[in-house]
């Protein structure tokens, strides 16, 4: 019988980096399970879990939830799939967070999407949506034949608070103030791979070829170099 390696990593980017696109391809051609930090707290709190529960109360009140609360929730989801690869999204956000998933796992590769954040700027505020039926519009590549009109109906298109230049601003600088020291932790830990580039497409080849040489390829149909 053939061991798999078995592979831990983390995935990070900031918001409109290609993250999900990126996770999704890692996911469909290397078998890795994606835990997005995300999702399982939107789960739990659905679920009214005690650690949902707990995590509920903090955002109520306008709170970040605390490390320890989002490591326990980590930690338990990951004890499931202690015979996996996986590929964990969202989390560590800070360096607490990572220092107790060490503790726990070892973090064998992160991968850090190093996508300029003008970049980002430009993707991000560049899309508008019609509310009604949440048809995207991107003024780039997608654009309504009328400018700020749906297509279909006529109606107006709006853009979304998170998608206005001043909140996208806000929210990289952010992204950058909290993420560095997570991304000097693992590149003092040695685990550190940055992959830099303006287009999805262009980074995943570096992406893959870099996985290719950890862990065999399981479908062979996906999105190739």
């Amino acid at each position: 019988m053939v061991l798999r390696t078995l592979l831990r990593a983390v995935i990070v980017g900031p918001p409109g980096s290609g993250k999900g696109t990126v996770s999704d391809r890692i996911v469909k051609t290397f078998g890795l399970k994606h835990l997005s930090s995300g999702d399982l707290l939107r789960s739990n709190i659905n679920d009214k879990s005690e650690i949902g529960l707990v995590a509920r109360a903090y955002i109520d009140q306008g709170q970040l939830v605390p490390d320890d609360v989002m490591t326990r929730l980590i930690l338990q989801e990951l004890k499931v799939l202690e015979q996996h690869c996986w590929l964990l999204d969202g989390f560590p956000r800070t360096v607490t967070q990572a220092a107790s998933l060490d503790k726990a796992y070892q973090v064998d590769t992160v991968l850090n999407l190093n996508v300029p954040f003008e970049t980002i700027k430009q993707r991000l505020t560049a899309r508008w949506i019609h509310p009604a039926s949440g048809r995207i519009y991107n003024t780039d590549f997608n654009p309504p034949k009328i400018p700020g009109i749906d297509d279909a109906t006529g109606e107006p298109l709006i853009q979304r608070e998170d998608d206005k230049p001043e909140t996208v601003i806000k929210r990289l600088q952010a992204y950058e103030a909290q993420t560095k020291p997570v991304l000097d932790y693992y590149r003092s830990n040695g685990v550190l791979e940055t992959f830099s580039g303006t287009e999805t497409n262009k980074i995943w080849p570096h992406v893959h070829a870099f996985l290719a040489c950890k862990l065999p390829v399981v479908n062979k149909t996906e999105t190739s170099p």
